[in-house]
């Protein structure tokens, strides 16, 4: 049974920064490629951001680019989600994700529960 667990979500000012942190077990970890989704209320989930089972390959969505970083350590069996200049429209429940194919955009195998994200003006 893989588990995708996240955590770090909270209310920040806009312009603030925050790390979400999605820990992994049930599974080899290196062996999945791991992404974010995020959905805000009324909208549909969308990617934020994916990266490879090694790390040297990274997405990320046009709205958040040079914004946030995804970074994971295989050792901690974690990814990483560090999101900086957040805005109002960043407000929204993250769930992390993870696929044994190699886009994840294509297809999730395994999802988080999710972590509130909100932004106040």
């Amino acid at each position: 049974q893989v588990q995708l667990v996240e955590s770090g979500g909270g209310l920040v000012q806009a312009g603030g920064s925050l790390r979400l942190s999605c820990a992994v077990s049930g599974r080899t970890f290196s062996s999945l490629n791991m992404g974010w989704f995020r959905q805000a209320p009324g909208k549909e989930r969308e990617i934020v951001g994916t990266i490879t089972w090694s790390g040297r390959s990274t997405f990320y969505a046009d709205s958040v680019k040079d914004r946030f970083a995804l970074f994971r350590d295989n050792a901690k069996n974690t990814v990483y989600l560090q999101m900086n200049s957040l805005k109002p429209e960043d407000t929204a429940v993250y769930y992390c994700a993870a696929t044994l194919l190699y886009d994840i955009r294509a297809n999730v195998d395994y999802w988080g529960q999710g972590t509130q994200v909100t932004v106040s003006s």
